[in-house]
This record gives structure tokens, sequence and C-alpha cells, in this order.
């Protein structure tokens, strides 16, 4: 992931002064206005903003958030420095990934491959992920009646993450009430697990979970 979002620092940043349409730009915010359809979205130093309704093929931006309206879509979503969020019944067909932010998806939101970051939270309202969750370094919250089909897997930390203390805080893991997830919940570091006695998880390796009841830790 960290590969592929660093081509993508690159290829925009050497853009320079070619990148002058609506939907690709360096120093800027681009916003697709609601019910509209393009293809690629990209920025560096800038947000990107889908309106509701919306469709748009990858988006992708350097030190922007990416924000995508109700009832809108994408295939692709990746940011590094800046946080994602998903609208109610926002759909995305492939993944979402961010490196240094927090991905959040609102009610009825559907990611059907991974969603993946290396530190920033992960919160799911009543939504669903088909492709498993992934981080290093974030809290996972698979809130009430979520659905979560591949998994969850909390890395390591290795490089330079080794010398972050700020990184050493176990992740907080919460699976809320209703909540499903399908597949292995691996952990390969220590973090502090909490699954709701009415919620449905796969095999737990790696973590010792502590059972609670309400809608809350």
């Amino acid at each position: 992931m960290r590969r592929q979002l660093l081509s993508l620092v690159i290829a925009l940043s050497f853009a320079g002064a070619a990148v002058a349409s609506d939907t690709e730009k360096v120093n800027g915010a681009v916003r697709i206005p609601a019910g509209q359809h393009v293809e690629d979205v990209s920025t560096v130093n800038g947000a990107v903003e889908i309106g509701a309704g919306a469709t748009a093929q990858k988006a992708s931006t350097v030190n922007g958030s990416i924000t995508i309206g109700d009832n809108a879509s994408a295939r692709e979503l990746e940011t590094v420095n800046g946080a994602i969020t998903l609208g109610t019944k926002a759909q995305i067909a492939s993944t979402v990934e961010a490196v240094n932010g927090g991905i959040r998806l609102a009610q009825g939101a559907d990611v059907k491959g991974k969603t993946s970051n290396v530190n920033g939270s992960i919160v799911l309202d009543a939504a669903h992920v088909g492709g498993g969750i992934e981080t290093v370094a974030g809290d996972i919250d698979v809130g009430a009646n979520s659905r979560v089909e591949g998994g969850i897997l909390v890395k390591k930390p290795g490089g330079w993450f080794n010398f972050n203390s700020s990184h050493n805080r176990p992740p907080r893991i919460v699976i809320g009430p209703n909540a499903i997830v399908q597949g292995t919940l691996q952990f390969d570091r220590e973090v502090e697990l909490y699954v709701s006695d009415k919620a449905t998880v796969g095999a737990i390796k790696g973590a010792t979970p502590a059972k609670f009841s309400g809608a809350t830790p």
C-alpha cells in the first residue's frame, strides 16, 4: 500500500503546471458537484469532495482528505496524510486506503474490497466492508449492526514506526452489538480487544477478548 501511494505522490508532484483540469490539481481542492459523473480525481495539498449521488472512478490525494457524499460512488480511494469519510449509503467498488489518516463509514456505506490504513481510527457505523480491515497503529470500531467479511488484521509496527512513541500504544479494537466479523481476527501486536456479547466473530489469534454488554465497552 505504501509503495503504491508513494508512486502517487511522485506522479502528481511531477505533474506540476501540466495539471490544470477540474479533476486534477496541485495545491488545491477538487470538488465534484452532486449528481455528476467523472473519471479519475486527484490532487496534491488539497481535499477531494465528491458530492451526493456523484460517481467517480479513482479518487486520490496527498496531504488532504477525501469525502464521499451520501449515495455517491467510486471505484477506489487513496490518500496520504488525510482522512477518508464515506456518507450514508456511499458505495466503493474496490478498496479504501489511507496513510496517516482515519477512515469513517456512515450508515449503509459499502466497501466491496479492503479498508486499510497505517494509523488513524477506522470506524464503521452500521456499514459493510467486504475485503477485511487492516491497520498497523489505528483503533478500529466495528459499530453496531456493521458487517465485515475477510476478517481483521493488525500488523506489527516496523521501520520508522519503531522510533515513534505515539505508535507504541496498543490499538483499541471494538466489535459492537449485533456486528458480524467473518474470517480471522489476527493481531500481530498487543491490542485492547472488546467484543460485545451480542456480536458474532470468527477465530481470534493474538489477543484475548474482553466481553461487554450494552452499546459500548
